[in-house]
C-alpha cells in the first residue's frame, strides 16, 4: 500500500476530529446538600401504614428544574452561578435532605423515593418555591410550599422559609448557604410534622 493511498484513508477521519465535540469542560465541582444529622449506619424501624410518612416528588418551577444555582437578578430577570452546578436538580436533593431531617428527629419510618410506597397512607408533598441567590439582597433563599393530608378529607399546607444574608455571589460562599439555609428549612418542616 503506498504512502499516498495511506493518507487519503486516514486525512478524512483526521479532519472529522476535529469536528466532534464530547461535550463542554466538566465543572470543577458540583454541589449536593449535606443533613446536619444522619442517622448512623444499621438504624431501621417499623411503623404501620399509618404512621409511616411517604415523602412524594416536589415539584417546582422551571427556573429550578436545572442543576443550575438560579440568580434572581431584578423582579424580572433571572440568571444562573457561574461555575455552580448541582449534583442532580435540587428538588431531588431537597426531598432527600427533609427526609433524613424527619428520620432523625422522629421515630417514624420514612419512605422517600421515586415509588414511595403503597402502604404508607402519611404523605408529604409541596413545591419548592425558591432555591437560589438573590442579587439584590446578597442572601441566599429558601421557600417550599408543604403540603399533607389533615384532618379527615381535609389537607394542610404551610410555607417555609429561610434567608441566610451577607453571601458572596461566587459558588464557594453561595453552595454552603444553600445548604444552611436547606437544612434549616427542612428542621423546620420536620418539627411541623412531629
Amino acid at each position: 500500500m503506498t504512502s499516498h493511498f495511506k493518507f487519503a484513508i486516514l486525512a478524512p477521519a483526521l479532519l472529522l476530529g476535529g469536528c466532534i465535540s464530547f461535550g463542554s469542560e466538566p465543572p470543577e465541582s458540583l454541589l449536593t446538600l449535606t443533613p446536619a444529622n444522619s442517622a448512623p449506619a444499621g438504624t431501621g424501624g417499623s411503623s404501620e401504614a399509618g404512621t409511616a410518612l411517604a415523602l412524594v416528588e416536589f415539584e417546582t418551577p422551571s427556573a429550578l428544574d436545572v442543576t443550575r444555582v438560579p440568580v434572581q437578578v431584578s423582579d424580572t430577570e433571572l440568571a444562573y452561578l457561574k461555575d455552580a452546578v448541582w449534583v442532580e436538580k435540587p428538588a431531588r436533593l431537597f426531598r432527600r435532605l427533609v427526609a433524613e431531617t424527619i428520620r432523625t428527629r422522629s421515630n417514624r419510618v420514612v419512605i422517600d423515593g421515586d415509588d414511595p410506597g403503597a402502604l404508607a397512607t402519611n404523605r408529604l408533598g409541596g413545591t419548592l418555591r425558591q432555591f437560589g441567590y438573590d442579587a439584590r439582597s446578597g442572601s441566599v433563599v429558601v421557600v417550599f410550599d408543604a403540603v399533607r393530608p389533615g384532618e379527615g378529607s381535609g389537607v394542610e399546607t404551610r410555607r417555609f422559609e429561610s434567608v441566610v444574608p451577607g453571601v458572596g455571589a461566587d459558588v464557594r460562599s453561595v453552595g454552603p448557604a444553600l445548604n444552611q439555609a436547606a437544612n434549616d428549612v427542612a428542621g423546620q418542616i420536620a418539627d411541623w410534622l412531629s
